[in-house]
């Protein structure tokens, strides 16, 4: 079961990178191998929001499409998104994020645990995600840089 899981320091707050984390309907724009997502559902109660997405994913000649829950949950302690599978590829993946204040910036975590449905699938597929995810976190860091003009606390 391949598993992913990193921490990194940015000069943005956390605040900040819950926004560019939280802004899945911007993903197509620089998300590695996200080609399209579409957000199905939408719900919030008490502050935290659910949303039901559909995100297609390809890599070279292989296209392929998974449904998630995320949870955003920005007044939890620390912030976090939670993002649990629902149908696709995958017999199972997890993801979870989390937001952490620190000076001059936060601490981002970010921890992904999947497991393709076809054996196939994920012997082809399985070194290009793990590459993908370590690229994630820059990703996401690279876009605050553009949303926020560089990095401001």
């Amino acid at each position: 079961m391949p598993r992913f899981e990193t921490t990194r320091r940015v000069p943005f707050s956390a605040e900040q990178m819950f926004a560019v984390v939280a802004d899945v309907d911007s993903y197509p724009q620089f998300v590695p191998m996200c080609e399209s997502l579409h957000v199905r559902s939408r719900s919030e109660v008490d502050g935290v929001t659910t949303l039901v997405a559909t995100m297609a994913i390809g890599y070279k000649a292989i296209r392929e499409s998974f449904t998630t829950r995320v949870v955003l949950q920005p007044s939890a302690e620390p912030m976090r998104i939670d993002v649990s599978y629902l149908d696709g590829p995958f017999h199972h993946l997890d993801n979870r994020w989390r937001f952490v204040p620190r000076d001059n910036g936060s601490e981002i975590g970010f921890w992904i645990d999947y497991e393709f449905r076809s054996a196939m699938l994920g012997l082809v597929m399985g070194a290009v995600f793990d590459k993908a995810f370590r690229k994630f976190a820059a990703a996401f860091e690279d876009r605050a840089r553009q949303v926020y003009k560089g990095p401001a606390v």
